[in-house]
């Protein structure tokens, strides 16, 4: 039995630059990771079947059929490299879903990373257009490191910022989940500038999540987590992950982390929260 974490996904900052010709949208992003998430391991099955079982906090919000992006993962792998064994895979769901932290992408990147050690496949294999085929976030999802994307978020370039490594994160959602196609397309096609990330105070000071008005439109709780997380003691940075609706707070210290999930807590007992630290 092997066992790979999902790391939850951040997107410290989101920008979106244009609508693409294929549908999808030009975005500017730099994703970092939590050194928590949801959590995957697997056996070896010599009949070479592949299942899934998944329990934890949002087990009841996904379906453990075929079309689960941890079995499509599985699937494909086991196709690219002409697998023979199969697996017994169990999902524990931590993070909630549709949440904008990576969910079913960073499950599937796990998936990825996985079974491979579980199939003995070659290490040196370049699996991120594999990943790409399965979600846009995905391949960004098998990296789990601070990274650059551009494209549709595909295109990676390892970023290394001082003091982000470390730093205390907490993750806040009011438990409502929200479709990234309907915050897209909420999208008013303003491009607002380049997302230049090159240090710790640019995404402070001048960086943004684009998607962020057009989430609060459909999902208005997410002004309210906020509101909340902007009123925190030792607070660095508020703001919206992704498209939504898991908003984050960079913290200067444990401390400050410590008191600020203690009082969500009691204060917003019906909100998700999650305390951790940057990778």
């Amino acid at each position: 039995m092997l066992t790979e974490t999902a790391y939850a996904k951040i997107n410290l900052a989101l920008h979106v630059r244009a609508r693409r010709a294929d549908g999808f949208h030009q975005i500017e992003s730099l994703f970092a990771f939590a050194e928590h998430g949801d959590v995957v391991s697997a056996s070896v099955r010599e009949d070479g079947d592949l299942s899934l079982i998944i329990d934890g906090p949002f087990a009841r919000d996904l379906n453990a059929g075929p079309d689960n992006l941890v079995l499509r993962a599985a699937r494909i792998l086991k196709r690219r490299f002409d697998v023979a064994w199969g697996a017994d895979i169990h999902l524990v769901k931590n993070l909630p879903v549709a949440s904008g932290i990576g969910g079913g992408s960073a499950d599937a990147a796990a998936a990825l990373r996985l079974l491979s050690r579980l199939w003995g496949l070659d290490s040196a294999v370049d699996m991120l257009p594999l990943a790409a085929e399965l979600g846009s976030d995905v391949p960004a999802c098998f990296v789990s490191r601070t990274l650059m994307g551009t494209g549709r978020g595909e295109e990676l370039e390892l970023r290394e910022i001082d003091g982000l490594s470390g730093m205390p994160l907490l993750l806040v959602n009011p438990r409502v989940s929200l479709s990234t196609a309907a915050v897209f397309t909420g999208w008013d096609q303003q491009d607002r500038g380049a997302l230049i990330a090159s240090n710790l105070s640019n995404i402070l000071l001048q960086a943004r999540n684009d998607l962020q008005s057009p989430a609060m439109a459909l999902v208005p709780q997410i002004a309210d987590v906020l509101a909340v997380l902007e009123g925190l003691e030792g607070l660095l940075l508020a703001r919206m992950s992704g498209s939504g609706a898991t908003c984050f707070a960079l913290l200067h210290d444990e401390y400050a982390l410590n008191k600020a999930a203690a009082e969500l807590k009691s204060t917003q007992p019906g909100w998700w929260t999650m305390a951790s630290k940057l990778r």
